[in-house]
């Protein structure tokens, strides 16, 4: 994904996090792009345009009218036509952060600053960075303009789960400045290097009831069989994704299956896997399952202990091994100690192409985080990465499946 003489613009809206564009700023140049920044009137409050243009190499942008000085410059672009002009320069517009107030506009065709004026001129593709708090992200009213933004084309980089300026903790904080370059590269080149591929995800977590109320499960929350179907889809591939019990949006373009228990998940795997290039088993599927499930609610009344046996599910990832054709095989491996053995022996035995090791004890790592830590590991070698987002993570295993032989 060569970014090498890419016209990236960049439009800063006024929100804390518009310092974190900097970074952004800083990728894009490193990557041999060519950036331009717009701000907001408001932006100029949380970070210098002094700083962005030293950064950028080039002019920033605040208002719609240059003052009298800057019309006199005769290097000056038709300052009538301007925001045309940056919206036909670029070849993406990125807006980030992206408060509530400027995706409301957004959707409604507003244009009273420059930043959505050129916003109504750009041909190019278009990637909000939404960032708010919890609570104004949640707003109907944001969820509907956020899914209005959706309808219309432009491509969404979803806040995620953090710390928040109101020093409340929720959803609404900016996606960091590395996923939204990522996201950016993969829209900008047009890359569809799996188009034309069928491939299979699974997700989240399963459940095992043990009477009408009562189930075991575990920590998943689908995050990274999420994010692995988002980047399939984005670079061209067409995904199956079959999930168990999450609160997730499904990724534009995914055909989503929703299942319970581990038996509803492989019923659904078996049904669906046959014709894939490529299946992903990142879902966190529940080993045990009661042996005697009530069909009524289980009483506490008179009885102080209470006694279960549990037997094994079945194993769909040793099942998708022996049923192996011409596909390529992916597999999770949650390892706590003795990791990089373990995950071996997992890879070995179940006739994988490749696993995806993570210990959910090292910060940054596991369940219901944002980000990945985590070692790539085939029949040949091994690749640790770093702590990056799961929307990376999952656009390094893609990378790594088209070079399995």
């Amino acid at each position: 994904m060569d970014l090498k003489e890419k016209k990236i613009l960049i439009g800063i809206s006024g929100g804390i996090a518009a310092y974190k564009i900097c970074s952004l700023v800083r990728l894009f140049i490193k990557a041999g792009a060519e950036v331009k920044v717009i701000m907001t009137p408001a932006a100029v409050s949380f970070v210098s345009p002094v700083t962005l243009s030293a950064l950028s190499r080039n002019e920033v942008v605040i208002n719609m009218l240059p003052d009298q000085s800057e019309i006199m410059k005769s290097e000056r672009v038709d300052t009538k036509t301007w925001h045309v002009n940056y919206g036909l320069w670029a070849d993406i517009f990125i807006i980030a952060p992206a408060t509530c107030n400027t995706i409301a506009k957004a959707n409604g065709g507003i244009s009273d600053n420059f930043l959505l004026s050129t916003l109504l001129a750009c041909r190019c593709p278009v990637l909000f960075a939404p960032a708010m708090d919890d609570d104004m992200y949640k707003n109907k009213v944001t969820q509907r303009n956020i899914k209005g933004l959706k309808a219309i084309g432009y491509h969404i980089a979803d806040p995620v789960f953090g710390e928040l300026a109101s020093g409340l903790t929720g959803e609404g904080r900016m996606s960091e400045p590395e996923t939204i370059f990522e996201k950016a590269k993969v829209i900008v080149s047009g890359m569809k290097d799996l188009a034309g591929k069928k491939i299979l995800i699974t997700a989240g977590p399963t459940r095992e009831y043990i009477d009408k109320v009562r189930f075991i499960s575990n920590p998943s929350t689908g995050k990274m069989g999420f994010e692995l179907a988002r980047a399939a889809q984005e670079r061209g591939a067409e995904v199956t994704l079959i999930t168990g019990p999450v609160n997730l949006e499904t990724p534009n373009g995914v055909k989503r299956i929703d299942v319970v228990s581990a038996d509803d998940m492989f019923m659904n795997v078996k049904s669906n896997s046959k014709r894939k290039h490529l299946i992903i088993m990142s879902a966190a599927i529940e080993d045990f399952t009661p042996i005697d499930k009530s069909n009524a609610k289980i009483k506490k009344e008179n009885q102080s202990t209470f006694t279960f046996e549990f037997t094994k599910v079945v194993d769909i990832l040793s099942y998708l091994g022996k049923q192996k054709d011409n596909h390529k095989l992916i597999g999770f491996a949650v390892e706590t100690d003795n990791e990089i053995n373990n995950a071996k022996k997992k890879l070995s035995e179940k006739n994988l192409d490749m696993i995806v090791l993570n210990n959910p004890n090292t910060p940054g790592a596991g369940f219901g985080t944002d980000t990945n830590i985590v070692t790539l590991i085939d029949r040949k070698s091994s690749e640790r990465l770093p702590i990056m987002s799961k929307y990376e993570v999952s656009n390094k295993i893609l990378d790594r499946y088209l070079e399995l032989k």
